[in-house]
């Protein structure tokens, strides 16, 4: 099976599903599905006014919906370790 590889793309493409804030910065919560064969690869944008920091590909589920559901397990203190992990 081939990797998912990383592909310049617009956080655009991604769907809203929240927005974080701490000390006046406010960033929103995208997630990018993309289809990889019979699977679907997914990734998260944080996008703020300062600029934007896109995850790894660090989802891989059978269907769209599944993808969904792993990133609605991850708690608003999770996000944050992500988004620190990113700068």
């Amino acid at each position: 099976m081939d990797t998912i590889r990383p592909v310049v793309t617009d956080a655009a493409s991604g769907r809203h599903m929240g927005d974080l804030s701490r000390g006046g910065t406010n960033w929103k919560v995208l997630l990018e599905t993309r289809p990889h064969g019979e699977l679907v690869g997914g990734r998260i944008h944080f996008v703020s006014d300062e600029g934007a920091r896109t995850s790894a590909w660090i989802f891989l589920e059978w269907s769209d919906q599944e993808a969904l559901n792993r990133f609605n397990e991850f708690s608003p203190i999770e996000l944050w370790k992500i988004l620190e992990s990113l700068a």
